[in-house]
């Protein structure tokens, strides 16, 4: 089996735990706003990506930088947002397009007062642009939406490529590019689920006693 890797020009940096962040082309612009903190101007930003887009990924990268809190949305229907937010100075809510009520979005305008107060910073992710999330509060619509947007999008080849090259190493396997390009083509295009792959295969093939192949992943792909 051939054992030779792709040369490609990536970065790799610290996310959460011992994983690595890949950056290439496609998310190249989105980690480059990132950076720009504490920079920014205004006291938020909103990531809105689909799901396995790198969201999720990309807000954890900030918020070991920053030293944010994290809830969802939800979480504001029965905690008010100064308890949440503490004394901290940023903070990241996830699932602004997730139904919930008045009363949150309330607290999420007041989060907004506060940060601002405190010249903090607010994180928010979406699975849609801001003109289109349901809220009702008016004051809060066009606060979201005069903030500055990241857009994530379903990984390219190059980069889903990358990831998943990233993620045999961290395991010690060392695997042909056919075993790559079929992954491509076949299993899901997301993060979570290139993770989910590598760590199947890992443990097919030291059940098996067998190297990484082709026919090895199409049979995990296919159960």
């Amino acid at each position: 089996m051939s054992t030779r890797q792709f040369t490609l020009d990536f970065e790799h940096r610290p996310a959460l735990g011992h994983d690595d962040f890949v950056v290439a082309g496609a998310n190249r612009d989105a980690v480059a706003w990132i950076d720009r903190w504490p920079d920014w101007p205004a006291v938020g930003t909103v990531i809105v990506g689909p799901p396995g887009s790198g969201k999720t990924h990309l807000t954890s990268v900030w918020k070991s930088r920053s030293g944010a809190g994290l809830i969802g949305f939800e979480a504001l229907e029965t905690d008010p947002a100064i308890a949440l937010l503490g004394e901290e100075t940023a903070m990241v809510v996830e699932g602004l397009d997730h139904p919930v009520s008045k009363q949150a979005e309330t607290e999420l305008l007041h989060l907004f007062n506060v940060l601002a107060e405190r010249q903090g910073s607010l994180l928010l992710t979406a699975r849609t642009a801001p003109a289109q999330l349901p809220l009702s509060l008016a004051d809060l619509a066009s606060r979201v939406r005069a903030l500055p947007v990241i857009r994530m999008q379903q990984p390219d080849d190059a980069l889903l490529g990358a990831v998943l090259r990233k993620l045999f190493a961290d395991q010690q396997l060392s695997v042909g590019q056919e075993v790559i390009r079929y992954l491509l083509r076949h299993g899901e295009r997301s993060f979570a689920a290139a993770r989910r792959n590598v760590g199947t295969l890992d443990r097919a093939a030291l059940e098996r006693k067998c190297e990484i192949s082709v026919s090895l992943v199409r049979d995990i792909l296919d159960d």
